[in-house]
């Protein structure tokens, strides 16, 4: 904030700086000087400082006017910047969920028209660093140790340093699992079972059955665990077990092997191969921005940091700030321009390695869309052979990863303008999201957040007209409505116009097509089954950071 000073309005001679007189019971730590041979009078409320003179010239008082309302308007950016929007992937559900298209105007569901069917995809929640970040994170304390060492060995004055720095251990050191739900984490889910039942009460008003109400997970651990959490809030009160009433309830796990539905990123040969090739050129686009501010946080606190030590810290940061709303250690290092720059990075690594930046990233997908479809071809066939209550199914619950939930918003067109919008469905290149301070949409804390989600609703409404359309869907991101460009920009259209539009064009490619290498005449399905099991022999050495 800047202090404005007397010595700024006139010009006067000073003597001994003394205590303003203050017209207010604000208390103020602003320093005055004492001013001669002019009456000032000095009063302070609300955080605005007046300086009061008959002999004010009225540009002088027009100029600091100005000068005050600059230095407000930059004081409460600051003070408004949250690092804990900033954190791509690793941000929080509660913190980013209210994050919206101001700009978009959600469609009006018309009068007569009632939910049939929903379709969830939703990422696990909150979770702990997985095995292979702790043992980063102990190494980053050995790091920080050597560093405040070699300050000392060059005495170099630690009052720069800031002093958490100095023995820092790790949260999780000696821990020997990780990437395990937290309880934040269960919160989330268990908060969005409630609110989903609250809000589509139609869909969940019968007894449940798991052919009615069909809830899958990866056979990861805190997918599934996910999965009951939200199971737990979405029935909560209407069983007999404990106190609070909750009943059991089944969830469904593919194979990690086969599950081309929610892990189609561990099963897709083509993008395992991609992800390999394409992960140090994404490494070396962060490189300046990470150089950048490794050079600035030398300069700033004297520690040789490596960009290693950035990357880490910045990690630290995310982790810190997700899991344990500490902001004013990691995250305090770095200014909120470097986070938002920081951010970008993890963002393009998103782009690049799971979302518009190449076609196969999402293309592998379709089996998930295909399903949503079906259950939707399914609630209407049953609407249409007026079957009655407790025979079809009602909602098709899942809960995956964030490698899950990208490809899926990729294949629904989310974040797109029209004509880029077109240029994938022609599978031409999109540009790269643009580096702050240029504004973009391709964000990792609003896309892909902990708890993070998609929902497709399916509304049947009352057509006079036979040869119109009578079912609709409507898309909604995180819990709001979200335009979709091959809707014409609308959150609800047909379901006709949803398939041709949406649906249609990535049917051009089938999974096998996408994900599998061709094969020699000569390569059969003992060859394939012999690789499969040497493969599992190895172990499953693929990094899980993000899912």
């Amino acid at each position: 904030m800047i202090l404005f000073r007397a010595h700024l309005l006139s010009k006067l001679t000073l003597s001994q700086p003394f205590l303003p007189r203050v017209s207010s019971p604000v208390r103020s730590n602003f320093f005055f000087p004492r001013c001669k041979k002019r009456r000032f009078l000095y009063s302070v409320g609300g955080g605005f400082c007046r300086v009061q003179s008959k002999r004010m010239k009225k540009p002088i008082v027009a100029l600091l006017m100005v000068i005050f309302f600059f230095a407000f308007n930059c004081f409460n950016a600051e003070e408004a910047f949250d690092v804990r929007k900033h954190l791509s992937t690793v941000s929080r559900y509660g913190a980013v969920k209210e994050i919206a298209n101001g700009n978009f105007i959600p469609s009006k569901v018309p009068e007569g028209c009632v939910p049939t069917h929903l379709n969830l995809v939703a990422r696990h929640g909150t979770r702990s660093p997985t095995k292979k970040r702790i043992r980063e994170l102990d190494n980053l304390s050995l790091r920080l140790e050597d560093l405040i060492k070699d300050a000392r060995g060059r005495n170099l004055h630690l009052e720069r340093v800031p002093s958490w720095l100095d023995g820092w251990k790790s949260p999780w050191q000696g821990r020997l699992k990780g990437g395990e739900l937290v309880s934040k984490g269960e919160e989330e889910l268990y908060d969005l079972g409630l609110k989903i039942r609250e809000k589509f009460p139609s869909l969940f008003d019968e007894e449940y059955h798991p052919n009615i109400y069909t809830i899958r997970a990866t056979q990861v651990p805190r997918a599934s665990a996910s999965a009951v959490a939200f199971g737990m809030g979405l029935y909560s009160g209407n069983g007999s077990l404990g106190p609070g009433k909750h009943r059991a309830f089944s969830v469904i796990s593919e194979s990690r092997a086969s599950d081309i539905m929610l892990r189609f990123h561990d099963c897709c040969h083509n993008y395992k191969h991609f992800r390999e090739k394409q992960e140090p050129a994404v490494n070396k686009l962060k490189e300046p921005v990470l150089n950048e501010i490794t050079s600035a946080l030398i300069g700033r606190y004297g520690l040789n940091f490596t960009r290693q030590d950035i990357s880490s810290l910045w990690f630290l940061c995310k982790q810190e700030a997700s899991l344990l709303d500490i902001t004013n250690q990691a995250c305090s290092l770095f200014g909120p321009s470097e986070i938002m720059l920081l951010e970008w990075t993890d963002d393009l690594e998103a782009y690049i390695l799971k979302g518009y930046g190449n076609s196969l990233n999402y293309r592998m997908g379709l089996p998930l869309l295909e399903d949503v479809v079906q259950s939707m071809e399914q609630a209407i066939q049953a609407e249409e052979e007026r079957r009655p209550p407790g025979s079809f199914e009602k909602a098709r619950l899942r809960f995956a990863h964030a490698e899950t939930i990208i490809p899926f918003s990729c294949l629904l067109g989310l974040f797109l303008d029209g004509s880029e919008f077109t240029k994938i469905q022609k599978e031409q290149p999109l540009q790269l999201p643009p580096k702050p301070p240029q504004k973009r949409t391709w964000r990792g804390s609003t896309l892909a957040p902990f708890a993070g989600n998609n929902m497709l609703i399916l509304y049947s409404c009352p057509a006079q007209d036979k040869s119109k359309s009578k079912h609709f869907v409507q898309v909604l991101h995180n819990e709001h409505p979200i335009p979709m460009p091959g809707c014409d920009g609308s959150d609800f259209c047909s379901f006709e116009v949803f398939k041709e539009k949406i649906v249609a064009p990535h049917q051009k490619h089938d999974y096998d097509t996408v994900c599998n290498p061709k094969q020699e005449p000569s390569s059969g399905s003992i060859y394939q089954m012999f690789q499969w099991l040497f493969s599992l022999s190895k172990g499953d050495k693929r990094p899980r950071d993000e899912f």
